[in-house]
């Protein structure tokens, strides 16, 4: 079967909506609903702080981590369990010792995601900060890159795919180009569950933080931190407690290994059952037939959108440089104004911004239908 053609879209529940932010939060299946339920009934009835219970959690954790490394391609100790993109952000810039001389490349500045801008801002005053200019899609140049990047350079900062163009960044030929004093943080919060398979290994980033509610379809409050094994003892951990750390001499303290360095308390257990079982859903559904849907449905959306006058599309031309990401403006018509009208009639959009502009996005995801996508064209045309 052709699954670009293939209606799953009973399989997320959504009240009759035409939802198209996914590239915010996107829709959980069913079957990951019914699993978190299934988790807290289960867990209940055992006794939460009981012998029994302990090693429930511990299976559930790792089968979460397991699966994500899978995804991925990474080893299931070096997936750290969060809540968001922003946690996994801020364990490397507060973690990350820095020398006086030391300089930190970042693109685009105020272009970035404030997630993945302000923790690297915040640093300004203890060390040098490189941004790199930008196109309108956001691209940088690469050879401004290979010049910035010198014997001083501590780390270089990159969204894998960004928020407001969709645009895909070339991680895998920055990961080439760094020397090895030079470390790799990727943020991939766009790219994780969107564009196919992903290899931690062909990138070589030293870290990678994601979250399980955007493209994986999992629950809000489920984030990812990936940490080569290589790389775990550049960081200082945020927070300690009894998780993470041990005791001996009395008073004299040892960091555990990864992933329990980087986490301290409870974890988000019903969280992560439910991605766990999102997770699985995908895998079946296979993550290069999602890509081939997404870029179905994306490519859809601008065609129709290029036929109607005063709109003006933002991001690259070429679907294998986006994600499934659609932005634009409609010259004369406010884009809050445009997404309030379209919510009262049961559309789901966003309001982004390109640097100052305003700007609509619409993020489609597998689970949604060629028919969705027509409705919203013909609304907007009526405007």
């Amino acid at each position: 079967m052709n699954l670009t053609s293939k209606d799953i879209s009973g399989d997320f529940p959504n009240s009759g909506k035409i939802y198209l932010n996914n590239a915010s939060v996107s829709l959980m299946p069913l079957q990951s609903i019914e699993a978190m339920k299934d988790f807290l009934i289960s867990y209940n009835s055992i006794g939460p702080d009981s012998i029994h219970s302990q090693e429930f959690i511990i299976e559930k954790l790792q089968n979460v981590r397991k699966i994500i490394a899978k995804i991925i391609n990474s080893k299931p100790e070096e997936v750290i369990l969060t809540q968001s993109t922003t946690d996994g952000i801020n364990i490397v810039a507060n973690g990350l010792s820095f020398k006086k001389d030391s300089n930190l490349i970042i693109r685009g500045k105020s272009h970035e995601h404030h997630a993945n801008f302000y923790p690297w801002l915040r640093l300004q005053n203890k060390i040098k900060i490189k941004n790199l200019s930008i196109d309108k899609n956001g691209f940088f140049d690469f050879k401004e890159l290979k010049g910035f990047v010198d014997n001083n350079t501590k780390l270089v900062v990159m969204s894998h795919a960004l928020y407001n163009t969709g645009s895909i960044l070339p991680v895998e030929k920055i990961g080439k180009l760094l020397r090895n004093n030079t470390s790799f943080f990727l943020d991939s919060a766009q790219t994780v569950g969107c564009i196919g398979n992903y290899d931690v290994e062909k990138i070589k980033c030293d870290f990678m933080s994601f979250n399980g509610s955007k493209w994986l379809c999992g629950p809000m409050g489920t984030g990812l931190f990936y940490c080569n094994k290589k790389s775990h003892k550049l960081l200082e951990p945020m927070t300690i407690g009894g998780e993470s750390a041990t005791i001996y001499n009395k008073t004299s303290l040892s960091y555990k290994d990864i992933p329990d360095k980087f986490q301290t308390g409870f974890r988000n257990y019903v969280g992560m059952v439910g991605l766990e079982s999102s997770i699985k859903y995908l895998v079946k559904y296979g993550m290069d037939n999602i890509r081939k849907k997404n870029i179905f449905l994306s490519n859809l959306f601008r065609n129709e959108l290029s036929k109607i006058k005063n709109i003006t599309l933002y991001g690259s031309d070429n679907s294998q440089e986006r994600t499934s990401i659609v932005s634009f403006s409609f010259n004369g018509h406010d884009p809050n104004t445009i997404v309030q009208k379209l919510e009262k009639q049961n559309i789901v959009l966003a309001v982004r911004e390109i640097l100052e502009k305003k700007i609509i996005r619409v993020s489609p995801h597998f689970f949604n239908t060629e028919s969705e996508i027509l409705q919203v064209i013909n609304v907007i045309k009526n405007l």
